[in-house]
């Protein structure tokens, strides 16, 4: 048999296994309990996060009751919920067809209902042949709407449409599925390679049941942290961690041989500058906030670390720094030597207090001896 993929498997069936979008969940089903079902609805939200999940729950939960009913429309095959792809069904005459469609009774539900996916995509045309149909529709026919773009929807279809904001999914909500999918999978794999995931995913639950699925494939019995980095050619996380606390120990020489081991690991300069933002980010949040602020999502034995090493780093000093690998990030993607700015980088940072002490010592020299104050402030000082 043709393998299916996680992110399919595992798609919600029903509105309690909704992820991360509970509160639409709950008012779609007060709706049907109620009898305040609108006659179109636009999901908008990123990719990977349940809208059309979504829209196939809410129209199993009007037209379904039968299982083979039910397995049709969460399978998208359903006569009587028809999918439509804008993307590639995006002209005039693809609208007015549905329109003719709409005139036919369902054949066993109570509702025709139209999935359109992406609609955005629609032509201008196709979105004016549609908008009569969605103003005045037939008392059987119900749209629900899907867009990761909700600004290029007209403002006169959106008005007629009840709109729902998907948010991204929390990473420790995609944890907590990502490890229960393990379990199912009887997948062995350490507890921070799951977080990883979970942050890589991006609020996608889609992209990082991607993501397993591909690591799963290795065909290893346990899946580790080193296994991402090898497949995905990320940043080895303890590399990063020798950079920063050669950073932190202000000893720009080991500062520059960590960062050439991470180079030499096949890291590109733009991967090493992201990562040192997200790492400085987390020291920054757990130095201002305290090891168990749930602002930084961590396993339990990441953050005690991370934790411990943000006592090096002034949170003053860290957001100066950040500013400084911001900075040196978009100089060094038009730059002709790359890395020569990511080594004057990665040794500023770590003459961070030097440099700010030798900045206030001009400075105050200059207001002393009365001549013009330089306008820009001296970087803070680490401790």
């Amino acid at each position: 048999m043709a393998y299916t993929v996680l992110a399919r498997r595992y798609r919600s069936t029903d509105f309690d296994e909704v992820i991360g979008q509970e509160a639409i969940a709950q008012t779609l089903q007060n709706a049907i309990k109620l009898n305040r079902v609108a006659h179109a609805y636009l999901f908008c939200g990123t990719r990977g996060v349940g809208k059309t999940s979504m829209a196939r729950v809410f129209a199993k939960a009007l037209n379904g009751g039968k299982e083979e009913i039910d397995a049709a429309i969460m399978a998208g095959k359903d006569t009587d919920v028809i999918e439509i792809d804008a993307a590639s069904n995006n002209s005039v005459d693809n609208a007015r067809e549905l329109i003719a469609n709409a005139a036919y009774r369902p054949l066993r539900g109570k509702k025709k209902i139209y999935i359109i996916d992406e609609v955005h995509m629609l032509s201008t045309a196709a979105f004016n042949a549609l908008l009569k149909t969605m103003e005045e529709p037939p008392e059987h026919v119900m749209f629900i709407l899907a867009t990761t773009d909700p600004q290029k929807v007209p403002a006169t279809i959106q008005s007629r449409c009840q709109r729902f904001d998907f948010r991204n999914i929390p990473a420790s909500k995609i944890t907590e599925h990502l490890t229960d999918v393990l379990k199912k999978e009887g997948q062995a794999a350490e507890p921070e390679l799951v977080f990883q995931l979970a942050k890589l995913g991006n609020g996608s639950m889609r992209d990082a049941l991607s993501l397993l699925d591909r690591l799963i494939a290795a065909g290893e019995k346990k899946l580790t942290v080193k296994t991402l980095e090898n497949l995905l050619g990320l940043p080895a996380r303890e590399l990063v961690g020798t950079l920063l606390d050669a950073i932190a120990a202000a000893n720009p020489g080991q500062a520059l041989e960590a960062c050439d081991a991470l180079l030499s690991a096949g890291i590109s300069i733009d991967q090493i500058l992201e990562s040192l933002l997200e790492r400085m980010r987390d020291l920054l949040v757990l130095a201002a906030c305290g090891e168990k602020t749930a602002l930084v999502e961590l396993s339990e034995e990441a953050r005690a670390a991370e934790a411990a090493r943000s006592r090096k780093f002034d949170p003053a000093s860290t957001v100066h720094m950040i500013a400084i690998v911001e900075s040196i990030q978009r100089s060094a993607r038009s730059s002709a030597c790359p890395r020569a700015l990511l080594d004057a980088c990665v040794v500023r940072l770590a003459l961070t207090d030097r440099l700010a002490d030798a900045a206030s010592v001009v400075h105050e020299a200059k207001a002393v001896s009365g001549g013009a104050v330089h306008s820009g402030v001296a970087a803070p000082k680490k401790r």
